[in-house]
């Protein structure tokens, strides 16, 4: 079975949310209303509604860090991971996780990052050197 997944969920901004999804993160712009805007966020589908953002909260544990949940995330591929970290940081992006390496030489080696919308969603990106390593433990 082949499927996509969608979550839509609300921004303040319409243009704002073009420039940071369409601009900075490299997503496709679909169709859009006065009111939604649909993207192609790495093959699956988002769509931005004007309302207010879902509240948040950190209380993931990651490492000795605490991250916002909850939270929109994406797995990359690791040159693809790396290729929007360099953009990200390049457009000035405040990270709530900087991009780092976890589990270094174990089972599920994994680059991420944490960071939010320009309202506040925030977004983890993991990167793996081959998506087939994703669930091993």
């Amino acid at each position: 079975m082949k499927s996509l997944f969608h979550l839509a969920f609300n921004v303040t901004d319409l243009d704002a949310a073009r420039r940071f999804y369409g601009g900075v993160m490299g997503c496709r712009e679909g169709r859009s209303t006065d009111t939604w805007v649909d993207f192609d966020f790495f093959n699956h589908q988002i769509s931005l509604h004007l309302g207010t953002p879902f509240k948040t909260e950190r209380t993931g544990h990651v490492g000795d860090h605490l991250v916002p949940m909850p939270h929109l995330g994406v797995i990359l591929e690791r040159p693809d991971w790396q290729a929007l970290a360099d953009r990200l940081q390049a457009a000035g992006t405040e990270f709530v996780l900087p991009p780092q390496l976890r589990f270094a030489g174990q089972p599920g080696e994994q680059w991420t990052m944490f960071f939010c919308d320009p309202f506040g969603n925030p977004i983890e990106v993991k990167g793996f050197e081959s998506l087939d390593t994703v669930y091993q433990a």
